[in-house]
Parts: C-alpha cells; structure tokens; sequence
C-alpha cells in the first residue's frame, strides 16, 4: 500500500527525542522499584495525554509498578481490532547506575545509558511514532495503542493477563525492543521455562551414622543429568541448571538442596514434550522428595504465515529509509511471546539499534533513532488488515 505522505528520517527532530529520552533515562527504573517504574510511567502518561491521546493506569500487582495504557481512539479497547504496540519502563539496572557506572554519555554515534537500549528509547520512540503518524494526512487506518509494562525483565508475571487480554483484541502487535546486530528484527523468540527444585533427604552425621543418611545433594546430581540430557541443540532445545546449593557441612549428609533451572524452547511441541519430562521428574528412593515448581514463563513465538507478510509489508517500508530488514530468531524471550503465541502476527526488534543490554557498556546508535521512528511510524499508517 502506498502512502499519501510518507514520513521519513528527515521528519524526525532527534535533538529533542534525545532531551526527552535522557530524562527517562535518569529516571532509573529497576524492576523491582515500584515506586521509580510510577514515576516513568507519570511523566510517560502527562506526554501522551498532552498529544490528545486517552490513558489508563491498572495498578500493578505483586510489588510491581502500574501498567500504563495509551490509545489513539475513543475506547482503550477499541471495538475494531487495532494495533497493540508492546513497551516496557523498567530495567534491570539498580539505582545508582547512571551515576556511577553507566552516566548518560554521548561519545559520536553512541549514546549510553542504563536501559537507554532495552529498551526506554524503544518506549519513547513508539509514542513519537504515534504522534507522527496521527498528524499525517488521515493518520492510522486502525486504532493504535500501546501498553507500557512494568515487569518484563521480571517475566511480566503482574502485566501478563493485560497484555493477553489486549492481544486478543489486536489485529497486529508491533514489539519495541531493540533491534538487533546491526538493526535486524526479530521474527521468532523461544518459549522460556523457570523452574525451582528442592530436594529433600536426611541428615545424619558423617562419621557416626552415614547409613542413616539420605543425601539429598547426590539425589540432586542425578536430576542435573536428567536434565542435561534434555538439551537437543539440533532442535534448539536448551535446559541449564544455572544455580543449585546444598547441605549445612562437611561433616552432614545432606537433607536438602535446590536449583534453579532455566529451559529455552522453539516450538509448542519441544515445550510440550521437554516441560513434561521435568515435571514428572521424581526420585526412585522413597526416603527422598523431589518438589518441582515453576512452568513456561513465555509461550514460544513462531513465525506463522500471517506474521511472515506482515514482515514481509515492514521490509518494503524500511527500504526507503535505508533498512536493509533482515528478520532473526533469537532465544531470549519477551512480551512479543504473549501476543504471539495468541496467533496476532507480531514483529519484534522494532527499537533503536545498539548493544549491551544489562550491561554496564549498554549504548544505542543516534543515526538508528531517525529511521527506526519513521519505519514505526509509516506502519502505523499503513496497516489496515490486508497485510
């Protein structure tokens, strides 16, 4: 589809994008701190609502801060099935960062920051985006909203059932996390698993009374194995026990150990398969227990058809702009697993391009802001439902 007005680099004013994206910035919103994530979401929510844009704020749950809706229509569920742009304010960074080992620092064409690339520069150019879009010509064919999440790096364990709920009434969902290696965009993300074992066995003394004992630590080692031999990287299945501690002394036999264990999928059958294997794990001693706790945090995202033209329509947008689209899979999941996984075509990866995500070397590149907006933008436009 053609466009009556096709926004481009040139109609991005960068200088204030980045005057308004340093102060998100050093408003560090770890996860964990309500409080900071509310007060991102304040200053997010004045912006939208001063653009003539509707909000809702639904509180956050679990210790977590609100998860912040902003909509181009009338309704914040519109009654057409629109776009559902996903974004999230926190980050993994503590408080403290920005001023001692991540400032704000403009070094040519990068510019770092504490979740300045996973992903507040994301958030901030979606709502750019939508103004963009919204004083050009007719704006959107669809209504647009976008959900800004309070939890991701946390699993979205208090935003999940609202993004689900929005997601079924979406037609497409359009995901701002960063791009990646150079600007490409995510097509696929695997499912991802968390799970806490505990094993419990008896303790008795070492020297006076080891037959009494039941190690629990050796009961342990026998899981790790079991589970070690789950991973298939033909398949891309990969399931890693990434913490487990035990026992009380040298001297004991020990009555308990736990691990924590992290399990990566491609597809629902590798999910089914895999999770119920390590679900029914148990021990074949009856003096020891085996409890198991935890499930699929994230549904895999595949690439359906659906989804396959719609990146197909996003690449021909791009190339205007100078992007060259190349659409990866990748094993880190996010709330574009949500949508996905409900059958909306999702694109992911739309974001600022950079590197170091988590890190303390995290940077996004200031000549990825100008087209990645516009290509947001001109999709904004574009979508109508014949994608």
């Amino acid at each position: 589809m053609t466009l009556n007005r096709e926004i481009s680099a040139g109609d991005i004013d960068v200088p204030r994008l980045l005057a308004e994206l340093r102060q998100w910035v050093e408003i560090e919103t770890h996860t964990s701190d309500a409080g900071a994530v509310n007060r991102l979401a304040d200053r997010v929510q004045v912006l939208a609502e001063g653009l003539g844009l509707k909000t809702q704020r639904i509180a956050g749950m679990l210790g977590f801060g609100d998860t912040l809706i902003v909509s181009s229509g009338h309704r914040i569920v519109p009654v057409e099935k629109g776009i559902l742009i996903l974004a999230h304010l926190d980050t993994v960074h503590a408080a403290g960062t920005i001023s001692e080992q991540l400032p704000w620092r403009e070094d040519g064409n990068r510019i770092y920051g504490p979740g300045i690339y996973d992903m507040k520069s994301g958030a901030l150019l979606a709502l750019e985006a939508l103004k963009l879009a919204l004083d050009c010509g007719n704006g959107p064919k669809l209504p647009v909203s976008i959900m800004y999440v309070p939890d991701e790096e946390m699993g979205s364990t208090s935003s999940r059932a609202v993004i689900e709920q929005h997601s079924a009434n979406a037609r497409y969902a359009l995901v701002v996390e960063p791009a990646r290696d150079g600007g490409k965009i995510v097509v696929a993300r695997k499912g991802v698993g968390m799970y806490d074992i505990k094993v419990r066995g008896r303790a008795s003394h070492t020297g006076t009374h080891p037959h009494i004992g039941r190690s629990a630590i050796r009961e342990a080692a026998k899981i790790v194995l079991a589970l070690e031999a789950l991973n298939d990287p033909a398949r891309g299945i990969t399931v890693t026990v990434g913490t487990i501690h035990g026992g009380t002394g040298r001297n004991t036999v020990p009555a308990e150990c736990n691990m924590l264990v992290d399990v990566r999928l491609p597809d629902a059958a590798a999910a089914k398969g895999v999770l119920g294997t390590i679900e029914n794990m148990k021990s074949s001693d009856p003096d020891l227990s085996v409890e198991i706790r935890g499930g699929l945090n994230r549904p895999p995202f595949t690439q359906t058809p659906a989804a396959k033209s719609l990146f197909v329509h996003a690449s021909n947008l791009a190339a205007p702009l100078g992007i060259a689209l190349v659409g990866v899979s990748t094993g880190g999941g996010s709330d574009g697993n949500f949508s996905a996984a409900q059958g909306v075509p999702t694109l992911d990866g739309l974001g600022a391009d950079g590197a170091g995500a988590h890190t303390f070397d995290e940077h996004i590149l200031r000549d990825s802001i100008a087209p990645r907006t516009a290509l947001l933008a001109n999709l904004l436009l574009t979508l109508d439902g014949s994608q």
